[in-house]
């Protein structure tokens, strides 16, 4: 739905179709969308789910629907919205990047991959289901794919600051604190708030990697004297 400039004649417009037509599930699905962005989360919770009643094709409400159950901290309800969706649409990336993301969220980890996975089967592009397929595989202890999936992500989105912060705690986890105080200050460049007790563990790393760039710098001074 296109944001309309004036939002409480685009109301009105709705409600006008409801009167005219009490199952008009556009209507009602539109309704929803504007009282979810205004916070109103129980209205739209029914907004949507009038729509669902007046049409079995509305996927899209029960993503949102999954958005407000996660604001709710409901997370079984997420999964159960977004698994309505893609049955419905068994091609709608967004409903597989949400489940992934809520399997995650309850530690799920290996239905979290096979649902993040076939979000980016389907759509290559999205940047938020990379990121969250990076942590899964992280959380799994596969390093390898962990920061592959990220290099990938930020070659996409260059400016995507909390990739740059996942590649440093990689890099942390493997032993390669150089390149992770390298990503950390990258994504800080960008920022991102990096966690307090992160850079706290980095601190000591990063004073050894200052120390030996100045060596180096030294050495190769004196190489050109």
């Amino acid at each position: 739905m296109e944001k309309p400039k004036d939002i409480e004649q685009f109301i009105l417009e709705q409600k006008r179709m409801l009167a005219e037509n009490p199952e008009c599930a556009t209507a009602h699905y539109n309704l929803g969308v504007v009282l979810m962005n205004q916070g109103k989360l129980d209205a739209a919770i029914d907004a949507f789910e009038e729509s669902i009643e007046d049409s079995d094709r509305m996927f899209e409400a029960f993503v949102n629907l999954g958005y407000i159950y996660f604001k709710k901290g409901d997370l079984e309800k997420v999964v159960k919205a977004n698994l309505r969706a893609i049955e419905i649409e068994p091609r709608y990336a967004r409903g597989y990047a949400n489940l992934g993301f809520a399997y995650l969220q309850m530690g799920k980890t290996d239905e979290a991959v096979e649902a993040l996975e076939k979000a980016l089967e389907i759509e290559p592009r999205i940047v938020q289901a990379m990121c969250n397929l990076a942590n899964a595989y992280l959380q799994k202890g596969d390093t390898e794919k962990s920061l592959g999936i990220n290099k990938k992500m930020i070659e996409l989105a260059p400016d995507f600051a909390l990739g740059y912060n996942n590649i440093s705690n990689v890099y942390y986890s493997i032993g390669e604190f150089e390149k992770a105080v390298q990503y950390c200050d990258k994504a800080m460049e960008l920022g991102f708030q990096v966690h307090p007790e992160f850079l706290k563990a980095l601190a000591i790393h990063r004073e050894k990697t200052k120390k030996r760039q100045e060596t180096e710098r030294k050495t190769n001074k004196k190489r050109n004297t």
